[in-house]
């Protein structure tokens, strides 16, 4: 599936979910109102953080839609994992107004109408299955989808505790029950959330793609036939879909003049192999063998101060790809 097919797949999924979401937003609000619950109105307030997220990430998608420009040249794919951070931030808080309200319920019970609160929170499970089932596809493979779905997932968990905490109120009239399984369903809620937030800052951070190892990538490309060793590697992710790759590769005497060919090899084998699509690869002299591996930036003067030009900064022989399958 293309890049543009995907977004527009991802797209139309996340629309059924912002329908579905408001939907059952206000059907909680008014069946808040009407029976007296305190807990549907307070999912009603968990829904609302639901839908913020769905529209916030639909936004995110259609700006990494935007082609580069000579200011943002990768465009505005970080817009997905600032997305994804800020749902993350917004369930972790989730979590903590869950676990408050769950404090205060339980020390001071309140009677709800458990019928009319039954109905409505079946309805409202209802339409959050349905949400998750259509961004669900895509969770795995894309951060934000996946943030989204841990909003939609976690309104699900809440409307099941509310419904057995119905049900069980409605034959026992224990009313503690609600703010034990309130606590329950806020420890599922933090744990998710904060994944999320750590991938969405590893991504920030310019971490090396969670699961890849910078060492294997580097042995891979070693073991391509014409390279005689590799150095300055800088390994990143620009979002969950494009993986970044930067290097200087010192290509053997023999192959000097089949410099082209060898790149592509390395290309071939990064995207296969590591599904690195973005690459930038430098070919140098033997004169560089002893380089490090991994690449340090440094902080330089700006334009107009003196500058001390690195030693491997000019006479090299250059090779910029940006694979065809770039997302």
């Amino acid at each position: 599936m293309t890049g543009e097919h995907l977004d527009t797949s991802i797209a139309g999924r996340f629309r059924i979910a912002i329908m579905l979401t408001a939907v059952t937003l206000a059907a909680e609000i008014a069946g808040g109102i009407w029976t007296g619950s305190l807990a549907l109105l307070s999912d009603a307030a968990h829904v609302f953080l639901d839908l913020f997220a769905l529209v916030l990430s639909l936004v995110a998608i259609k700006l990494a839609s935007y082609p580069a420009s000579d200011t943002r040249t990768f465009g505005w794919h970080r817009t997905e994992v600032f997305a994804s951070f800020i749902n993350g931030s917004t369930v972790f808080l989730m979590a903590i107004g869950i676990f408050y309200e769950a404090w205060h319920r339980f020390l001071d019970p309140h009677e709800v109408k458990s019928v009319p609160m039954l109905v409505i929170a079946v309805i409202g499970l209802a339409f959050n299955l349905f949400s998750a089932s259509a961004l669900h596809g895509h969770s795995h493979d894309d951060l934000n989808v996946h943030s989204a779905f841990l909003h939609v997932v976690g309104d699900a968990a809440a409307s099941v505790g509310v419904i057995v905490g119905a049900v069980v109120i409605h034959y026992t009239g224990w009313y503690p029950l609600d703010p034990i399984i309130s606590a329950g369903i806020g420890v599922a809620i933090f744990w998710g959330s904060w994944r999320v937030v750590r991938d969405a800052a590893h991504i920030l951070l310019e971490g090396v793609p969670r699961g890849m190892s910078s060492g294997e990538v580097a042995r891979a490309i070693r073991e391509v036939e014409g390279v005689n060793d590799l150095h300055h590697m800088n390994l990143w992710a620009i979002c969950s879909h494009i993986i970044a790759l930067s290097a200087h590769v010192d290509v053997a005497p023999e192959y000097k003049g089949r410099q082209a060919e060898v790149l592509r090899r390395i290309e071939e084998l990064l995207f296969t192999r590591f599904h690195i699509s973005h690459t930038t690869l430098q070919v140098e002299c033997t004169l560089c063998v002893q380089a490090p591996v991994l690449k340090a930036l440094r902080h330089r003067p700006r334009a107009g101060h003196q500058q001390h030009p690195s030693p491997h900064g000019h006479g090299h022989c250059s090779h910029d790809h940006h694979h065809p399958h770039d997302h």
